[in-house]
């Protein structure tokens, strides 16, 4: 009998939660990330956030702009920068899907979440996604608090 190698369970280091309301997420893409060192160690303290952070195409590459990886403390001099630029690692079938649906559609491409795989690699995921008008996002509230309604009526009447 063969033994099972231990798997992790995947761990999410930074969430944008936001983007889930102010965007109707399209398609969903996970992505590797090129990061040092110092980065990796940075984000599985768990302290990223990619809130205010877009994917753009550069020379046919995805680039990540402006997520925040705080500097690793005990690195002291061979630190990263906190907000560079970092390539995301996908196929070029992606990327041009991607980008046809930029360009083509008017839509925009948003990071939802970083985490770890099971095999402790670092991955995000990116999703092509449509920006809400204001009406847009009080008819997707109200849909969410019907289905927390909903919920909580079968949970006390079952």
């Amino acid at each position: 009998m063969a033994e099972k190698k231990k798997e992790l369970p995947r761990k999410v280091v930074a969430d944008n939660r936001r983007a889930r309301f102010d965007f109707e997420i399209g398609e969903v893409f996970e992505a590797g990330i090129a990061l040092s060192g110092t980065e990796v160690k940075s984000l599985r303290e768990g302290r990223a956030t990619v809130a205010e952070s877009y994917v753009s195409a550069k020379t046919g590459e995805a680039i990540l702009y402006n997520s925040f990886i705080p500097e690793y403390l005990q690195a002291n001099r061979f630190n990263h920068e906190p907000r560079r630029p970092r390539k995301l690692l996908l196929q070029k079938r992606q990327i041009a899907r991607l980008w046809q649906a930029v360009e083509r559609e008017g839509m925009t491409v948003v990071p939802l979440k970083i985490y770890f795989n099971e095999q402790g690699r670092a991955k995000i995921e990116i999703a092509v996604a449509r920006g809400r008008k204001a009406h847009d996002k009080r008819e997707a509230l109200k849909e969410k608090d019907w289905a927390r309604d909903k919920q909580r009526l079968m949970r006390d009447r079952g």
